[in-house]
């Protein structure tokens, strides 16, 4: 399975989630971290005893034991020093649009958009580095070309800047909202009404620093949501941000008590997603359309579920007939 872990904030901790394999099954913590992320059995045990290690939601120790298909989730603190960009291809990132401004990609999950502290995985602007493009030096130097971002765990389509005069006009398009964003997502039950806005300023979460929390002190924060198709058990959405938050859907959906099936960071049912075969949150970035920084003519571009995203469908789909 993938790793859905949210993108990490510089300066804070990374959460990674991951379900346990059968073949862990009996093992303990300390020894299904070492198995299921890399680390040395000894750093392992030293972030079960720091309290960063949770086994479906609850805090583990390190010779707690862990059963097949429960969810093992760590709290890594980031690293300290400057980050790089390193090339390097990243497996199933498309390109649906290239030109001399421009590159619009299809990002796969488990692949951040740029380097930061803490994270050692793919990212979108390594692996452009990789397959050749030159990017505009615009933004901190980490962020090359990244005009928005969407979290580890989310997949679907976002546009990277190539020249100078595309960074800065697609970044005063996002600063006054008018590129439009569309995301379909899977949440558990269904939300009445079936169509509505949730208007609920989001900031950091008082406890946890690799989340985000509906909070007085937050900044003000706006998703539309329309009905596609209702199941059983959940209810698929097609939903349109009027603003940017990191994890704006999924805090939103969380507090409105329809968290992204398989979102476990945000109070997701475990059992659900293990009942679909989903490792991670299921949303997908469906569709993007913005002004061409070239000639302000209008573009949009679409894209199609990922596998994981649409087999998770069938099945939730199936349940229901």
């Amino acid at each position: 399975m993938t790793n859905p872990a949210s993108a990490p904030v510089p300066g804070s901790s990374e959460l990674r989630t991951l379900p346990v394999p059968d073949g862990l099954e009996g093992e303990r913590v300390d020894a299904a971290l070492a198995r299921m992320f890399g680390f040395s059995r000894t750093k392992a045990a030293e972030l079960a005893a720091d309290g960063k290690v949770r086994l479906d939601g609850s805090e583990a120790g390190k010779s707690d034991r862990v059963l097949g298909g429960s969810w093992l989730e760590v709290e890594i603190p980031a690293a300290p020093g400057p980050v790089q960009i390193v090339a390097e291809p990243v497996d199933g990132m498309e390109i649906v649009h290239d030109d001399e401004d421009i590159v619009v990609i299809d990002k796969p999950v488990g692949v951040a958009a740029h380097p930061s502290p803490g994270w050692t995985g793919a990212t979108v602007i390594g692996g452009l580095a990789a397959a050749g493009y030159t990017i505009t030096t615009s933004g901190a130097a980490e962020r090359q070309g990244i005009v928005h971002r969407l979290d580890v765990g989310t997949s679907g389509l976002m546009v990277v800047a190539k020249s100078e005069r595309a960074y800065s006009r697609l970044k005063q398009q996002f600063r006054e909202r008018t590129v439009d964003k569309r995301y379909h997502a899977l949440v558990q039950g269904h939300p009445d009404p079936m169509s509505g806005t949730i208007d609920a300023p989001i900031g950091r979460h008082p406890q946890h620093d690799y989340k985000w929390a509906v909070t007085s002190a937050g900044k003000p924060s706006v998703t539309h949501y329309d009905l596609v198709e209702a199941f059983r058990a959940a209810s698929l959405l097609d939903i349109k941000l009027e603003t940017g938050r990191t994890h704006q859907i999924r805090v939103h959906m969380s507090a409105h008590r329809h968290p992204c099936v398989g979102d476990l960071t945000y109070g997701a049912d475990p059992t659900l997603a293990k009942r679909l075969g989903l490792g991670r949150q299921w949303l997908h970035a469906v569709r993007l359309g913005f002004e061409h920084p070239s000639d302000g003519r209008w573009v949009e571009f679409g894209t199609e579920y990922s596998e994981d995203l649409r087999q998770a469908l069938e099945r939730v789909r199936a349940e229901s007939s």
